[in-house]
């Protein structure tokens, strides 16, 4: 899984952070990863921005912020919210963690080689031994 953490549906940077995503989005699939994005807004405001930019994954909503709290997303200067990605092993382990408000494209240059490569680990694993 690749879970992302952006700040608000319909700014700029969230915007481009979300169509990268987009764009990427059958390769995470083709790999086996699932995206799934979250912020504070709410299910209007997801529906609103998903269906706007064509986003085919899932927008979580954490309106009272739980889930950042769970996962360490902090608030910086009372109002601006951390852009942080994760990507998340079958087992729950947490294989890789991107943090950058500039590089918003970053955050899936930096995940998806460590998904792919979590599928070549998967397949090395289940490949019989030639003796």
């Amino acid at each position: 899984m690749v879970l992302y953490f952006y700040p608000k549906d319909e700014t700029a940077g969230c915007t481009v952070e979300a169509c990268a995503f987009r764009d990427a989005y059958e390769d995470f699939a083709a790999a086996g990863a699932e995206v799934v994005g979250v912020s504070r807004d709410d299910a209007a405001s997801h529906t609103r921005f998903a269906a706007h930019y064509m986003l085919p994954f899932t927008l979580l909503c954490d309106a009272d912020g739980t889930v950042h709290a769970l996962y360490g997303i902090q608030t910086r200067l009372g109002f601006l919210r951390d852009r942080v990605t994760f990507v998340i092993d079958r087992s729950g382990i947490v294989r890789k963690v991107f943090t950058s408000m500039i590089n918003m494209r970053g955050h899936v240059q930096s995940s998806l080689p460590v998904v792919r490569g979590l599928v070549g680990q998967a397949t090395q694993a289940t490949m019989p031994s030639v003796t």
